[in-house]
């Protein structure tokens, strides 16, 4: 992007009467306006090559590619408005099929591969696409029962139906191109038994999202965007899919968390735009500040003068000089070549983001729902605030704080062309999610400063309610043990705390970390022996009480067993509780 564009879209104005006649581009054009822009840049990338090789497409191939399987899908009975199903871990072949999919004016419906079969089972009964496109590990699931379905691979090991093999000869008729308000995806959230529900997301939805967000975050070709956390959620799916191919920046597509193949991606991807949520984030943070401990007291105490005085000179001049002060120690952590880290899928504890600014990496928050494709604020990088998940987008949307208390805090509501078509065959479900006046209803509870900043206080359905009449949001609470090496997973919830008042108590579940029985020299299967594993987390617990207000204190401490049940992007099912 220029830096005299009035907007970050500006540029799709050369485009518009040629292209598109429509205030915003569908995903066909925006594929094709970038690869008329940017033919030989690098598109997707990923390390599946012959021992680990980088192999890369630009966007010209790719663009090739799509309009391949889309001529192929087409030829083989995929009418407008048809649904195709995509299951599978991050490749340069699910974004393939999921954009052949818009091309071919079909529904793409991105499935979560770490379901179990009979989740699956259910979504697939719910959406009823014509065609599955799997990786190998649900390819001989799928193939075992198909139905009336094509099944198709994402993997060359199934040679006949691997989708860069599916070519089609001769001339098909193309089907009618979608029109920005048709639906694009349908993304299932939670409440994958009974009957899922799917978040219906028009072109428009996802791309006005897509530029508009720009707003508050400039990339452009020559980024290179690392795609580690499932894409089929929607918020990597926005931030680290639909936004680079609208620029013209190159995706490197990430399978694995596993430490040894991060680094190798983060090292030889270049990457210099990571998305991530807070648990990443803390575990990176952690190896880091660990380095740096076992440089001993006298280098770790003047690590952290000069990290103090990092962010004092960036938050006065809006100049980083950490990429400077601290490069030795980012090449070692593969993050130099890093110009952003954006966080997102819970709120971040302000120490952890203020490090990684005071260490030379300009990281932000942003915050959002799938029903809303999914970004709704996001902190500049010019002026951020740590207290804040984000800027919102005003006027290109709206903003309103429903029912605001003394402080200004209430349910966030939001209006604008982010905001989803509904649940799929839902209209019920989908009614209950609007005001009267057409704002959607988040369920998140937070509040507008006098900037349009947006402070983030906790889900509405998780508030406890003290005896006292006190609100305590358990995320706030949750997030004050994110730098505690001790405690590897944290939920706190209520517990009826007098049988008689029905008083309600506050309870933390804990998962204790590997590192506490390494301290201890005991294995994880003697705990329960150990009054020394209780004594340790009680005394984190004791810290943090420390820092709240009495009625949000933790009163009881429940130690775990086996850790709680996590979503694909790191965060705790909240259904623990009885």
């Amino acid at each position: 992007m220029e830096d005299n564009d009035i907007h970050p879209w500006t540029f799709l104005d050369e485009y518009r009467g040629r292209v598109f006649n429509t205030t915003w581009p569908t995903f066909p054009q925006v594929l094709s306006i970038s690869a008329e822009r940017y033919p030989d840049s690098p598109c997707f990338t990923d390390f599946d090559g012959p021992d680990g090789a980088k192999r890369t497409l630009s966007y010209a191939q790719v663009l090739a590619n799509v309009k391949k399987l889309a001529k192929w899908m087409t030829a083989n009975g995929i009418k407008k408005g048809d649904k195709i199903a995509v299951t599978g871990k991050n490749s340069p072949e699910w974004g393939t099929v999921y954009l052949a999919t818009l091309f071919a004016s079909g529904i793409i419906v991105p499935i979560d591969y770490a379901l179990h079969d009979n989740e699956t089972d259910n979504l697939i009964k719910t959406a009823q696409p014509k065609m599955v496109f799997a990786d190998e590990d649900k390819y001989d699931v799928f193939k075992a029962n198909p139905g009336t379905m094509k099944i198709l691979s994402l993997s060359p090991r199934h040679a006949d139906t691997y989708i860069y093999n599916l070519e089609t000869e001769g001339e098909v008729p193309e089907n009618q191109p979608a029109e920005p308000d048709d639906t694009a995806a349908i993304l299932f959230t939670s409440g994958t038994t009974g009957i899922p529900k799917g978040v219906m997301l028009s072109h428009e939805n996802f791309i006005s999202d897509c530029y508009i967000a720009q707003s508050n975050f400039r990339h452009g070709n020559g980024d290179v965007f690392y795609a580690l956390l499932p894409i089929h959620h929607a918020y990597t799916m926005q931030a680290a899919f639909i936004n680079p191919l609208s620029t013209g920046a190159e995706i490197v597509f990430g399978k694995s968390m596993a430490v040894s193949r991060l680094m190798k991606e983060l090292r030889e991807g270049k990457i210099t735009v990571m998305l991530g949520v807070p648990l990443l984030y803390n575990k990176l943070l952690a190896g880091i500040t660990k380095g740096i401990r076992e440089k001993g007291p006298l280098v770790a105490g003047l690590m952290k003068f000069l990290m103090s005085l990092s962010y004092l000179i960036k938050k006065i001049t809006g100049k980083n000089p950490g990429k400077v002060l601290f490069k030795t120690v980012l090449q070692q952590a593969n993050i130099y070549t890093l110009r952003v880290a954006i966080c997102g899928g819970g709120p971040l504890s302000s120490s952890v983001f203020r490090a990684y600014n005071a260490a030379g990496i300009n990281f932000i928050q942003g915050y959002g729902l799938t029903e809303t494709s999914p970004i709704l604020a996001l902190n500049p990088i010019e002026h951020f605030k740590i207290e804040s998940v984000g800027k919102d987008f005003y006027p290109y949307e709206e903003i309103m704080i429903l029912n605001p208390d003394k402080d200004g805090v209430g349910e966030i509501t939001v209006k604008g062309p982010m905001v989803m078509k509904g649940y799929y065959n839902m209209p019920e479900e989908t009614a209950k999610m609007f005001t009267g006046t057409g704002f959607l209803r988040t369920g998140d509870i937070g509040r507008l400063d006098s900037e349009h900043y947006l402070i983030l206080r906790g889900r509405a359905k998780n508030i406890i309610v003290t005896s006292g009449g006190k609100n305590v949001y358990p995320e706030e609470i949750e997030d004050a043990f994110q730098l505690y090496d001790d405690i590897q997973q944290i939920t706190v919830q209520s517990y009826i705390e007098d049988q008689n008042t029905r008083s309600e108590g506050i309870e933390a579940l804990i998962y204790p970390s590997d590192e506490v029985f390494n301290t201890l020299g005991v294995k994880r299967e003697e705990m329960f022996a150990s009054d020394d594993v209780k004594e340790i987390i009680q005394g984190d617990v004791d810290a943090v009480n420390r820092t709240l207000q009495p009625y949000a204190r933790i009163g009881k401490v429940t130690i775990l067993e086996q850790p709680l049940a996590m979503t694909t992007t790191l965060k705790v099912k909240r259904n623990y509780k009885k």
